[in-house]
């Protein structure tokens, strides 16, 4: 299988660089499949879990928030505010936020409040299913 470069920067680190084999990122119309010689594009990424094959066939996954995935001939770059491993979620926090995600929406104060909540919600959800742990409601 042909590489392609893969670059995710998140905000505050760069969370990885190097050949990758295929990649799956999560985006406003569902899951988005690249391999390399895709045509050149840019992609919304939305908050959710995105997985990799590196350039050695290891499967790798990753917690992504939103930003933006740039696809040409180079490869690709991926641009999120956070990433996270697995590993690196601390489970009892991202249950915490599920928990006040979830009280802020039975709350709805406004329109902006729900917003945030739902984005605060889907990025709980995302590390607690990248993580192993229950789906949450």
């Amino acid at each position: 299988m042909k590489n392609f470069s893969l670059k995710i920067f998140a905000a505050d680190r760069v969370f990885y660089q190097g050949e990758c084999q295929s990649l799956i990122i999560p985006t406003v119309d569902g899951s988005y499949g690249i391999m390399a010689g895709h045509e050149s594009m840019v992609v919304a990424v939305t908050i959710g879990l995105a997985s990799f094959t590196d350039g050695e066939g290891k499967r790798q996954n990753a917690v992504l928030s939103s930003g933006i995935c740039k696809i040409d001939g180079s490869g690709v770059l991926i641009m999120v505010e956070t990433a996270e491993r697995p590993e690196e979620i601390d489970l009892r926090h991202a249950e915490q936020d599920a928990a006040d995600a979830a009280e802020a929406l039975r709350s709805r104060e406004n329109a902006s409040d729900i917003k945030r909540a739902k984005a605060k919600m889907a990025r709980a959800a995302s590390r607690l299913r990248a993580a192993g742990h229950k789906e949450i409601d």
